[in-house]
């Protein structure tokens, strides 16, 4: 049984595996972590491998007493890794993306796949019906557009993502909305085609904390997974332990 913890920029996500069966998911915040895997080790005792990927600082501590209850794999650019990276920096490459691709080589080994993990970036990610991944493409996520705008002007306000009522917006508010999710919409959409011109037969990943909201604005045909990521780390987990 796999335990799974995904180490992001504002929460902790913990999943606990049965081969590539998902049985349980968590959210907790950073402090609360050792806390949250020993009652999940209650709840589970058959855990025995545990994978971390993290984008944020672990602390020493809680890595170190982790390594001595579990067999522990922590996801770096030289993990072993069921794909083949063409990224000329992987050295550079978020340990998310690698488990992202992962996920794509898993579930559609002889496909071409995008994957958009929409969070507090939005991440473009394409591997190819070979299994060689290529790269792709890094861009401010909702959240950051709505706050750069507040951070670099005098004037505009704070908002929280809203779907703009119309894409004319009639107030300032009205326009920041219109701004921000019709333009990250747009450029979804945009992102996409361009792929599609190269690859008829694409398949698409909308993962992340906004894919729910972005999903029922985007044109594109795409599948939407809020679990992709967590499956990944759990594939490669299980290819490392082969």
């Amino acid at each position: 049984m796999n335990l799974i913890i995904d180490v992001g920029n504002s929460f902790v996500k913990l999943a606990v595996f049965q081969a590539d069966k998902f049985i349980h998911k968590e959210q907790v915040e950073l402090s609360n972590l050792l806390v949250t895997v020993e009652k999940l080790k209650s709840s589970f005792p058959l855990i025995k491998d545990v994978i971390i990927a993290s984008v944020n600082t672990l602390p020493d501590q809680d890595r170190e007493k982790l390594a001595s209850r579990f067999n522990l794999l922590e996801l770096s650019w030289k993990t072993k890794l069921p794909f083949k990276n063409h990224y000329k920096t992987p050295e550079t490459l978020g340990v998310d993306r690698l488990a992202l691709i992962s996920a794509a080589v898993h579930q559609y080994p002889d496909r071409n796949v995008l994957i958009i993990d929409a969070g507090t970036c939005v991440t473009f990610d394409f591997k190819d019906s070979e299994n060689n991944y290529l790269g792709g493409a890094i861009s401010p996520g909702l959240r950051m557009r709505y706050k750069a705008m507040h951070n670099f002007t005098a004037k505009l306000p704070v908002l929280d993502p809203t779907f703009p009522r119309h894409f004319v917006g009639n107030t300032t508010a009205e326009a920041m909305h219109s701004g921000v999710v019709n333009g990250l919409v747009n450029e979804i959409d945009g992102v996409i085609r361009q792929y599609e011109q190269d690859y008829s037969d694409l398949t698409v990943i909308l993962t992340g904390g906004d894919a729910k909201f972005l999903s029922k604005q985007l044109k594109s045909s795409i599948f939407a997974n809020s679990n992709f990521l967590l499956e990944g780390l759990n594939h490669i987990l299980n290819f490392n332990s082969i």
